[in-house]
């Protein structure tokens, strides 16, 4: 549908995104989509190049000398922080 736009059609849509944004606002919207482009790239790169991580080896000893994990409600609210318990069990 999108290829059966004619140019006419074109010019009238980007008048609207013009009357309806403002010329001067349009660079800055364009920089941030940009922005937000390159920063969705970069973390699906980032997902895609995780490796996961190998799994603890089994035993009391390597469970006590994990360092505790928090879980926080918001990014920089510490005071909900709470410890996790990891509740793996180990069957054999």
């Amino acid at each position: 549908m999108l290829g059966n736009l004619k140019p006419f059609e074109i010019l009238l849509i980007l008048l609207v995104v013009v009357l309806l944004f403002g010329a001067k606002k349009l660079p800055d919207m364009a920089r941030s989509l940009g922005k937000s482009a390159r920063i969705l790239k970069s973390e699906a790169k980032a997902m895609k190049n995780d490796d996961p991580t190998p799994p603890a080896p089994s035993g009391t000893a390597a469970q006590e000398q994990a360092p505790a994990r928090t879980i926080q409600a918001a990014p920089g609210d510490t005071a909900s922080a709470r410890p996790v318990e990891d509740r793996t069990t180990t069957t054999g």
